[in-house]
């Protein structure tokens, strides 16, 4: 029995060895690709000098808005900044003119968030603007309510038939637990908090807007809509805009 534990215990501790390994290596290989920060530096200068309005795209994965430096803590494109939006931002003060980011917030935890909204606000011009779409916690307890719209039970359908195989039923409490704990999601904003969130760094004018819709002709038709089913991302999401007022 001794003997069985000592085996099982070295194939666990080799099996991590290798894991962590296999992670360094990849990090490794992606850092090589970027040329160690060098690409990223060129993508930052090439942008900042032919663009006069200037517009960050903070999360973009795979969905490139023309005309915006498109940002991704590690991008897949040779096209697309390094940026990790927990750290201090690598621009000067008021460098830009509009911000947007799209589901990328709740993957950071709530401190994380007030200091990536903070360095949003430092790097934008006077009377720059900040568009910030996430989801809604008010949506995940409609769910739970009885009366459902057809639109939250087909929600509701996908959301436990496509990742969580297991379950046998449309369950909505397997859809909350699994929303708040998967895809590396980290902090479930409600209005009144992405609200204070984005006063407390410093922004004035907040007010929510409808998906794609902006006053501001330069943050509309940006949310990525065709990434889900037709409506779930609406159901999903809130957007909220805030300025950088000129000084008085």
């Amino acid at each position: 029995m001794r003997e069985l534990v000592k085996q099982v215990l070295k194939k666990v501790c080799l099996d991590g060895v290798a894991r962590e390994l296999r992670r360094t290596s990849r990090r490794i290989w992606w850092h090589w690709k970027r040329r160690f920060g060098r690409l990223d530096d060129e993508i930052m200068k090439r942008y900042l000098s032919t663009h006069e309005i200037r517009k960050l795209h903070i999360g973009c994965d795979d969905h490139i808005l023309n005309g915006w430096l498109n940002a991704d803590l590690f991008p897949r494109s040779a096209m697309v900044l390094h940026l990790d939006a927990t750290e201090p931002f690598p621009f000067g003060n008021e460098e830009f003119n509009y911000i947007f980011s799209e589901h990328m917030l709740e993957h950071i935890s709530y401190s994380q968030g007030l200091q990536m909204l903070s360095e949003c606000y430092r790097i934008l011009k006077k009377d720059g603007k900040i568009r910030i779409s996430t989801p809604d916690l008010a949506f995940l307890i409609d769910l739970y309510k009885a009366e459902k719209s057809d639109l939250q039970k087909e929600y509701i359908k996908w959301a436990t038939v496509r990742p969580i195989a297991f379950v046998s039923c449309n369950d909505v409490a397997f859809v909350i637990n699994n929303f708040v704990r998967a895809w590396g999601h980290k902090f479930i904003y409600d209005e009144k908090t992405l609200y204070a969130s984005l006063k407390k760094s410093g922004f004035t004018r907040v007010t929510r807007c409808e998906l794609n819709e902006s006053e501001e002709e330069a943050l509309q038709n940006l949310e990525n809509e065709k990434r889900m089913p037709e409506g779930f991302l609406k159901l999903e999401t809130m957007t909220l805009e805030g300025t950088k007022l000129l000084a008085s």
